[in-house]
Parts: C-alpha cells; sequence; structure tokens
C-alpha cells in the first residue's frame, strides 16, 4: 500500500474577511472535488483571512500512479486564480 499526503499553504489576496475566505475554499474545494473525487479539507490557518492550508491524501498500490494524481492535484489548485501556494509539502510512504 502507497499512501500520498499532501499539505499546501496558500495566500488568498482578495479576501477581506473570514466570509470571503470561506467562499473562495468552497468553491475551490467543489472543484476540486468534481476533478479528482479527492477531499481537500482545512487543516491550519482556520482564522486568518487571506491565508490557509489545505491537505489531502491519496491511497493505491503503485507508487507512480500516486505521485503522478498528486502532481495533478496540485497543478489543478496552482491554476486557480483566486489563490496562490505559497508552500507545499508531499510525502509518500511506503507500508
Amino acid at each position: 500500500m502507497v499512501v500520498g499526503i499532501c499539505k499546501l499553504s496558500f495566500f488568498l489576496p482578495d479576501c477581506q474577511s473570514l466570509k470571503d475566505k470561506r467562499h473562495v475554499l468552497r468553491r475551490m474545494k467543489d472543484k476540486f472535488f468534481a476533478r479528482f473525487k479527492i477531499q481537500l479539507a482545512e487543516v491550519e490557518d482556520q482564522d486568518l483571512w487571506q491565508r490557509s492550508q489545505l491537505g489531502f491524501s491519496v491511497v493505491g498500490n503503485d507508487r507512480r500512479l500516486i505521485e503522478s494524481i498528486m502532481d495533478k492535484a496540485v497543478d489543478f489548485l496552482d491554476s486557480n486564480g483566486s489563490a496562490q501556494i505559497i508552500d507545499r509539502g508531499i510525502e509518500i510512504i511506503n507500508c
């Protein structure tokens, strides 16, 4: 079994309130799930307006497939115009 874990830090320049942030993140999460069928979770910085840390994981039996899915997922999130990735952490674990 291979587990891929990804944690991304985002800067949300257009958000002026937590309500704006929730709206942007909801839209990102919905588009991401529609494309990849993977849930994103906000894992840190819940109380900051213009910062967010989101995480997701992928489980499978082929390391190359997991790496490919994670790369495509990060590229998809990076192409989102309303949030900029400022830091990323990816870990692949063979169990």
